[in-house]
């Protein structure tokens, strides 16, 4: 089978020119319009994009009547799924050529900054702030666009990223902070998280710490944080119930700060977003951190965020930084939701594994692993 693709300023003008190369029987696979910009990024007109393809052999006629006509032999009905099967599997394999051939011959970035823009995709940047990126950052050179080196088109991004980062604020636990939830799903280390916050606050800023947890659904968990609850000599509530909760709030009010530890469960489930806000006061008087795992993949980390679009969310905490080199979501919540990062986290020890990032440090994370000229 013979396969083109044809680009034009209109689609009569491409079928009259597909029909003189590849005449009356040539089908038409895939067709769409293409946006078309310069090296400076500004539009030029669209243009249609037409993928043709003709069989020069094609099935013969006597096939076509086994393919038609009920056959009585069982034989030959085999034959004939076969028949069939044989050539989805070549029109699948052919679609497949045809996407990845677009792929490549649709990018709207030269060669040489190509390999830079799948970079910033691996890290698991979102696509569009990756493109922005690459962008402003072809933009701030004054000349020479189309043969910028990889070291100073990196050293361009890197600094269009801190220029971002530094418009917003990466506040911890604050003197005014009073109670903190942390929310999440299972498996981040949240508890440890929690753990690691508390010393720092009771070795180093001397406040009175208290804990409250709601996640009874494991018993490891409570056990857990009683056992640093012990360690940093804190005091300790379980809430069974709302109404525990809201005891264990009063029992607290004298205490510098609250640090709440709820249950990890599937975000997924309805059930346990609806239980959540049931078991907890959001309002005004408290903060909410979403504790997020960096080696969750991007697309999890974007629907966990969305479900929890409900919840009064002030910070994000990014825990096992030690766990993976993708860092992308960190600058995907930062700049798209405009979320604060609390703090990074890169092992279990307490309290010494938790970083306060700012971002040079993020930049930094996200861009040192590319392979520089």
């Amino acid at each position: 089978m013979k396969v083109k693709k044809y680009v034009g300023p209109s689609m009569p003008q491409i079928m009259n020119t597909i029909r003189k190369e590849l005449g009356s029987r040539a089908i038409i696979l895939n067709s769409r319009e293409v946006k078309r910009r310069s090296i400076l990024g500004l539009f030029k007109k669209n243009k249609i994009e037409v993928i043709a393809a003709l069989d020069p052999d094609p099935l013969p006629t006597t096939r076509k009547k086994i393919l038609k006509t009920p056959s009585v032999s069982g034989e030959t009905k085999t034959a004939s799924t076969h028949t069939n099967q044989d050539v989805l599997m070549e029109v699948k394999q052919l679609r497949n050529l045809i996407v990845q051939d677009t792929a490549r011959n649709n990018s709207r970035f030269l060669s040489n900054y190509q390999l830079i823009y799948q970079y910033l995709l691996d890290q698991e940047i979102d696509a569009d702030l990756s493109e922005d990126l690459l962008d402003s950052a072809i933009e701030q050179q004054e000349e020479g666009k189309e043969n910028l080196s990889a070291n100073l088109i990196m050293h361009s991004i890197k600094k269009e990223i801190e220029k971002r980062l530094c418009a917003c604020s990466f506040q911890d636990v604050t003197e005014e902070s009073k109670i903190i939830h942390f929310v999440g799903p299972t498996g981040v280390g949240k508890t440890t998280t929690i753990a690691k916050i508390a010393a720092k606050d009771v070795l180093k800023s001397h406040k009175k710490v208290a804990f409250i947890t709601t996640d009874t659904y494991r018993i490891a968990a409570v056990d857990q944080l009683k056992t640093y609850a012990r360690i940093l000599d804190i005091p300790l509530e379980v809430a069974y119930t709302a109404e525990d909760y809201r005891k264990a709030i009063k029992k607290f009010e004298n205490y510098d700060i609250i640090l709440v530890d709820t249950a990890g469960r599937n975000f997924r489930d309805d059930k346990y977003i609806s239980e959540l806000k049931n078991m907890i006061d959001f309002d005004s008087h408290v903060e909410t951190f979403l504790v997020l795992s960096l080696t969750s993949k991007a697309k999890d980390i974007t629907e966990l965020k969305e479900r929890f679009n409900d919840f009064p969310i002030n910070r994000a905490i990014f825990t096992k930084l030690d766990e993976t080199k993708q860092y992308g979501s960190i600058l995907n919540m930062v700049l798209n939701y405009n979320i604060e990062i609390a703090y990074l986290t890169n092992g279990q020890e307490v309290p010494e594994d938790i970083i306060h990032p700012a971002p040079e440090e993020i930049s930094g994370l996200i861009l040192d692993g590319y392979p520089y000229e």
